[in-house]
């Protein structure tokens, strides 16, 4: 099984939440989907240089019946906000561009500011209605490491969801709660809509069996499909699938 039949990505809509491999999951989907569409309901920082092409418009749908052979993957985007990022699209109007691509639409539907773990802020996040798969993401390389705003987005959000307190050392009971909370990675997914959790940067050993403890506990928690674990970096990025 390749990432993009993993996480049922071929001509879907998916949008991609949480910390730790957001973008990466984008654009590794991107580069191996036949012309995809990548964009965001959120700001999200340039990336002109992991697509073929990007266009700043509020006109999205014209922008994708004109593009050429050599524009694909095609990034949409509402306006460069300052030199490091553009923003993104209202929900609804990622849907009707959505309904009008010719292959898959991936999508950046919250932020997380470089951490590597997150539940979402209260306006996160911004999922078109009509969107296929929603992937929550984590970072595996979070599990033993301290609950604070160094690694984590929201540390008190977090305690909030799983019970543990700002400081404590993160198990991976706590990053499955999160993924698997309809308060943290299942916040907002629509019932037609399936979630598949990744769980990244599983750069070794050590990171495979602590990513494994999470996937085991989120399918404990939560009616999902699978659970990824990736090294979105690498040449082939899906490391394993826990069902």
């Amino acid at each position: 099984m390749d990432l993009t039949t993993a996480l049922d990505a071929r001509d879907a809509t998916v949008c991609v939440v949480g910390a730790g491999g957001k973008r990466s999951t984008l654009f590794a989907l991107a580069d191996r989907l036949n012309r995809p569409v990548v964009t965001a309901t959120v700001r999200i920082p340039i990336f002109d240089d992991r697509v073929a092409a990007v266009r700043v418009t509020d006109d999205l749908v014209t922008a994708v019946d004109g593009a050429g052979d050599g524009d694909w993957p095609l990034g949409l985007v509402s306006e460069r906000e300052r030199s490091d990022r553009y923003l993104g699209y209202d929900a609804d109007t990622v849907a009707e561009v959505a309904d009008a691509a010719p292959g898959a639409t991936l999508v950046k539907a919250d932020g997380a500011r470089l951490r590597e773990f997150k539940p979402p802020a209260d306006h996160e996040p911004q999922i078109p209605a009509n969107v296929d798969v929603v992937a929550p993401v984590a970072s595996a390389q979070v599990v033993c490491e301290p609950l604070t705003e160094e690694l984590v987005h929201r540390p008190e959000e977090v305690a909030a969801i799983t019970g543990r307190e700002v400081g404590d050392e993160i198990r991976p009971a706590d990053v499955a709660t999160v993924l698997a909370s309809p308060a943290g990675g299942l916040k907002g997914v629509p019932g037609g809509a399936t979630a598949i959790p990744i769980v990244n940067k599983v750069d070794d050993e050590a990171d495979a069996n602590a990513a494994r403890a999470v996937a085991g506990e989120i399918l404990m928690r939560a009616n999902v499909p699978r659970v990824l674990l990736t090294r979105l970096t690498a040449d082939d990025p899906l490391v394993e699938v826990v069902e």
